[in-house]
């Protein structure tokens, strides 16, 4: 499919910001939709809502299947062994979460050591952190490296008999590092310690199969997958799922209540207590189906090229600083201008239709290891061209004329 095909299927691209065209290089934030999303969004909100799981009205039937088709899509798009793996929560950070609080409640006692690295996000730290806290655990930070990429042999070193659980990204928001998971797991396998994944950025971008990567629990963000907001997915072994406390408690995910007694339902519903985001659910199984339209492998290709392209021409620019080397790098870059603040950055490009995101990208702690207050972002998606590029690179020079930067 040609990029102008698939640029087409966005409706926000016929918007113009500050008279220009928009150019959205933001899409590791949040990616845009496309029309077929937005339209099972309304077509379910006007012909066929109804909550689900509760009623046997020809309504409710019609949306529990169309909700339980979308598992069947995700079990199929990451590769896991069983529908009963996929969990639907309100996005990543409480896929993470129910995992730090659950497995934090049966496995962790004091002393006990958590690893994660210095590239984490904080929605994959502050679960752990509540650990710390409460339950008196460690938190151990695997360092990286000035390129962004994690020193294996440090990694290894800080593993010891009081590790309980390894939690780390699969794709750094801020360098664009791949992290080589498969490598990581089949480390920690060795010692028997699990293996959460934080798949936010690698999901829309990499090819992920969970069964060949042998991870125990992967988080996925709904919306960077151009789907819609207020949905994440959790994929965790069934071993674990049977095993763990249920999270949270609530109707849907019992199976018999007595005034002395509670027993829970089976999976995945042990997991998704109260009313579900039922429309968003059912609209996420088109964003699956227009990521299959285009191929990973496609959107890989293209994401690559780009990326390649794009870090040419802003090595070229005077004052423009690349955060981060890796040697498996996506299309995250993270710069600065000597002499600019990145917010500054940020303005100013808007003005000419460009949207990037400036900060410290919930990522502090990896910006105080490089040295940084903050920095400006450009991420790409599938709908960026070269031309995007282009305007994002004269935007920069345009910022260092209005700061006189040389």
């Amino acid at each position: 499919m040609h990029i102008d095909e698939v640029k087409s299927q966005f409706p926000i691209f016929s918007k113009k910001i500050n008279g220009k065209q928009l150019v959205y290089l933001d899409s590791s934030n949040s990616a845009q939709k496309p029309t077929s999303v937005i339209k099972s969004l309304d077509n379910f909100y006007k012909n066929e809502f109804s909550n689900i799981g509760r009623s046997i009205h020809s309504l409710s039937v019609n949306a529990t299947n169309k909700f339980e088709e979308t598992r069947m899509s995700v079990k199929k798009f990451i590769n896991a062994s069983s529908k009963d793996e996929i969990i639907f929560t309100k996005n990543a950070t409480e896929a993470i979460n129910l995992v730090a609080t659950t497995f934090g409640q049966k496995h962790i006692e004091k002393g006990d050591e958590i690893l994660i690295t210095e590239l984490e996000h904080h929605s994959n730290y502050i679960p752990w952190h509540y650990l710390r806290k409460n339950k008196g655990a460690v938190i151990k930070f695997a360092p990286i490296n000035d390129d962004g990429d994690i020193l294996i042999d440090k990694f290894k070193e800080l593993i010891t008999s009081k590790t309980k659980i390894i939690a780390l990204t699969h794709l750094s928001n801020v360098t664009g590092t791949i992290v080589p998971i498969k490598e990581i797991i089949e480390i920690a396998k060795k010692k028997n310690i699990p293996v959460l994944v934080d798949g936010c950025q690698s999901a829309p971008h990499l090819k992920i199969d969970v069964k060949d990567l042998d991870c125990d629990f992967y988080a996925i963000s709904c919306h960077k997958i151009y789907g819609p907001t207020g949905v994440g997915v959790l994929y965790a072994k069934k071993e674990w799922l049977e095993s763990l406390p249920p999270y949270i408690g609530g109707g849907g995910m019992i199976s018999e209540v007595k005034k002395d007694k509670v027993t829970y339902a089976p999976l995945p519903e042990k997991y998704e207590a109260g009313t579900m985001p039922t429309a968003e659910v059912v609209a996420f199984n088109e964003s699956i189906k227009f990521m299959q339209s285009i191929g990973i492998e496609n959107i890989i290709k293209h994401e690559n090229e780009l990326t390649s392209y794009a870090l040419e021409k802003m090595k070229k620019i005077n004052s423009v600083n690349i955060v981060g080397n890796p040697k498996n790098k996506a299309g995250v870059i993270s710069f600065t201008i000597k002499g600019i603040h990145p917010h500054d950055i940020s303005t100013i490009v808007d003005e000419e239709g460009v949207a990037i995101r400036a900060g410290h990208h919930c990522c502090q702690i990896l910006h105080e290891r490089l040295n940084l207050p903050a920095s400006a972002r450009a991420s790409i998606g599938i709908y960026n061209t070269k031309e995007d590029i282009d305007i994002l690179c004269k935007a920069i020079e345009n910022c260092r004329k209005v700061f006189d930067i040389k």
